[in-house]
């Protein structure tokens, strides 16, 4: 029995968005990317909008609307993975901790992937429920 969740903090998606969010806040505080304010405040406004919009989608109440924050989610972890690019050309960061870090964001992608295809199988679920309750409710007029 998979029971259900009742707060965004327990989705695992949200938990590891967060964890992502702590280590580009670590990075960013180090020798030269410190000093890049654009390219620090860019890369962690978008590590924060990806666990924001979990967040703020879940609390919406409504699956299309959960869809929608969790596609702009996505969005924001593959801007993190471009700015990591951008980090590791410029020399900010070494090969092996952008390899972890990629990772990491790939795996938030995949989550919050899975996330909205679990999200897209309840609508299309109460779709079909909606759907069957009104023949049925067609039905008993006849």
């Amino acid at each position: 029995m998979v029971s259900k969740i009742e707060r965004f903090e327990d989705l695992i998606a949200w938990q590891k968005a967060r964890s992502l969010t702590k280590e580009i806040y670590t990075i960013t505080r180090k020798g030269a990317f410190s000093r890049d304010f654009r390219l620090s405040n860019q890369i962690q406004d978008a590590a924060v909008s990806i666990m924001s919009n979990i967040a703020e989608g879940f609390e919406r109440g409504g699956r299309g609307e959960f869809q929608q924050f969790l596609s702009i989610a996505k969005g924001s972890c593959a801007e993190t993975r471009s700015q990591l690019y951008v980090a590791l050309d410029v020399g900010y960061i070494e090969r092996a901790e952008f390899e972890r870090l990629l990772r990491e964001a790939e795996e938030v992608a995949r989550l919050i992937g899975g996330l909205r295809a679990a999200v897209q199988r309840q609508r299309d679920q109460a779709k079909k429920k909606s759907g069957e309750q009104l023949r049925n409710d067609q039905e008993d007029k006849e």
